[in-house]
C-alpha cells in the first residue's frame, strides 16, 4: 500500500464520448448520453437536459486562463481524463497519492434528474457505475471509485448500492436526490443508511441536489460563488430527522462545498434548538452541532478561512481536494495552494487535512 501524504477526495473524471452508447441496453441504445459535434464544440446530449451540455471548463485544468473555453472537440480533452494509465501521471506531476473520483456535475445531474423512466435512469446509473469501477481497477489503491445511487424507488437504490459497492475500486456512493426521489427526506430513506453504515461507506453529496434539469448557466440558481448554498438544507433534514440518531456510524460527505461555513451552520443551529420549549424540540441524542463533529465532512479547494478556523470547524472533517480537471484545479500546482493555505499549521495537522482524515473515512490504513 502506498504510503499517502497527499489525498484530493473530490477529483473527477471526463466521462468518454461512448460509455453509455456502448454500455446501456440495446433497448435504449438511441436515448443514451451521448456526445455530438456542434457548430460550437462538441457537447453531451443528455434526455432531460435543457441544452447540450459541453465541458471545456471540466478538463481546463493546467490551461492558462485567457486560453480556456466552455466548447471544445472530444479530441482536445486530456487522456488523464478518461484513461486511468494517464491519470496516474497526472497525479505524480501534482503530487498527488491518490483522488476519489466524481463524475462531471451537470451530466451526473441529469442522471439524477431524469426519472420520468425509472429502468432507464437506473440503466444509465449502472452502466456508469460499471465504468468508474473499471477504471479505477486499473490501480485501487490510487484511484478510488464512487459510485452513483439511483433516486427512483428505495429498493432500486439499495440494490444499486450493494451492487457497486461489490464491484472492484469502489470506495463511496453519491445521491443527487433522496433515494425515494425528490428532495424532501423520508423514513424510507433508511434502508440506503442503513446498508450504508452497516458496510462504513460515506454518503456523498457533490455541491448541491439535482433539483432543476440541466442547461446552460444562465438559467441555473446555483453559481460557483454559493456552492454551499444547497447542502445546509440537507444537513438540518439529516439532523431532524433523527437519521444520525439511528445510525451513529452514517457519514455525509458534502463535496466541494468548502468548511468555512460550518462554524457558523453550528451555532445557528444549536441556538435555534435551545430556544424551543421541551415540548417542542426535537428529541436528539446530542446538540445539533456535535453531529457535525462525527457524523458530517466537508471537502475545500481554496479555503484560507476555513483553514484558519479549521478547530471550530472540526479539523477530523475536512479533506483537501484539487477539483482535477476542472476550472477550480490549480493543477499542476497543487503545492503551492496547498502551502498558502496551510501556512502556520502544525505537521500532524496538515497531515490530517491533506490525507489522513480521507484515509479514515474511506478505511484505508
Amino acid at each position: 500500500m502506498t504510503k499517502f501524504k497527499t489525498i484530493s477526495a473530490d477529483s473527477h473524471i471526463n466521462e468518454p464520448a461512448n460509455l453509455w452508447v456502448d454500455r446501456v441496453q440495446p433497448k435504449f441504445r438511441d436515448r443514451a448520453p451521448r456526445v455530438e459535434r456542434l457548430e460550437a464544440g462538441d457537447a453531451w446530449i443528455i434526455e432531460g437536459a435543457l441544452d447540450p451540455i459541453n465541458f471545456g471548463s471540466n478538463c481546463s485544468a493546467g490551461i492558462p486562463q485567457e486560453q480556456r473555453k466552455p466548447w471544445i472537440r472530444s479530441e482536445d480533452v486530456r487522456h488523464g481524463g478518461y484513461l486511468p494509465g494517464p491519470r496516474l501521471e497526472d497525479q505524480d506531476r501534482d503530487g498527488v497519492d491518490a483522488e476519489i473520483l466524481y463524475p462531471t456535475p451537470r451530466i451526473s445531474n441529469s442522471l439524477f434528474w431524469n426519472t420520468a423512466d425509472p429502468e432507464f435512469h437506473l440503466d444509465c446509473i449502472r452502466s456508469y457505475n460499471d465504468w468508474i469501477s473499471e477504471f479505477c481497477s486499473f490501480n485501487p489503491d490510487r484511484l478510488w471509485g464512487v459510485a452513483m445511487i439511483p433516486n427512483a424507488g428505495v429498493d432500486g437504490a439499495v440494490a444499486e448500492f450493494e451492487r457497486a459497492l461489490s464491484l472492484p475500486g469502489m470506495r463511496g456512493a453519491m445521491i443527487g436526490q433522496y433515494p425515494h426521489g425528490g428532495e424532501a427526506i423520508d423514513n424510507l430513506d433508511d434502508a440506503l443508511w442503513a446498508a450504508a453504515a452497516k458496510r462504513k461507506v460515506p454518503i456523498s453529496i457533490h455541491v448541491s441536489f439535482a433539483t432543476q434539469a440541466q442547461g446552460d448557466k444562465s438559467r441555473s440558481k446555483m453559481t460557483g460563488d454559493v456552492r454551499f448554498l444547497d447542502v445546509p438544507s440537507r444537513i438540518s433534514q439529516f439532523v431532524n430527522t433523527g437519521v444520525f440518531d439511528r445510525f451513529p456510524d452514517l457519514r455525509l460527505v458534502l463535496v466541494e462545498v468548502d468548511s468555512g461555513w460550518i462554524p457558523y451552520l453550528k451555532e445557528q443551529m444549536d441556538d435555534r434548538y435551545s430556544r424551543g420549549t421541551e415540548k417542542e424540540r426535537a428529541k436528539f441524542k446530542k446538540r445539533p452541532s456535535e453531529y457535525f463533529d462525527t457524523n458530517i465532512a466537508t471537502t475545500f479547494i481554496t479555503d484560507h478561512f476555513g483553514v484558519k478556523h479549521r478547530h471550530d470547524v472540526g479539523i477530523s472533517q475536512m479533506m483537501w481536494s484539487s477539483d482535477f480537471p476542472h476550472g477550480g484545479s490549480d493543477w499542476p500546482l497543487s503545492r503551492a495552494s496547498i502551502d498558502s493555505q496551510l501556512q502556520g499549521v502544525p505537521e500532524s495537522e496538515q497531515f490530517q487535512l491533506l490525507a489522513g482524515n480521507a484515509m479514515a473515512l474511506y478505511g484505508v490504513k
